[in-house]
């Protein structure tokens, strides 16, 4: 029997955010960063379909950290 999950609920996926412009230029900032330096994650991702992310949209990813109690990271969405 298959069953289907909801996988932004799975224990192993961490929380996707969509920031937004003002947010996206903040992170910029304050890693004195451009776009094409921040790590990628294609809009193929699962989870980036499923919360409706878009080419050039930037990600927070929040993680359960055993050392930092929580890590966040940043992905810029591409096609490919």
């Amino acid at each position: 029997m298959i069953t289907s999950v909801e996988i932004t609920r799975h224990v192993l996926v961490p929380k996707h955010e969509i920031l937004s412009e003002g947010e996206k230029r903040e992170v910029l900032k304050a890693f004195d960063a451009t776009e094409s330096q921040l790590p990628k994650i294609v809009v193929s991702d699962p989870v980036i379909q499923l919360i409706g992310a878009r080419s050039g949209n930037v990600i927070r990813i929040t993680r359960k950290s055993p050392t930092a109690g929580e890590a966040v990271y940043y992905r810029i969405v591409v096609e490919k």
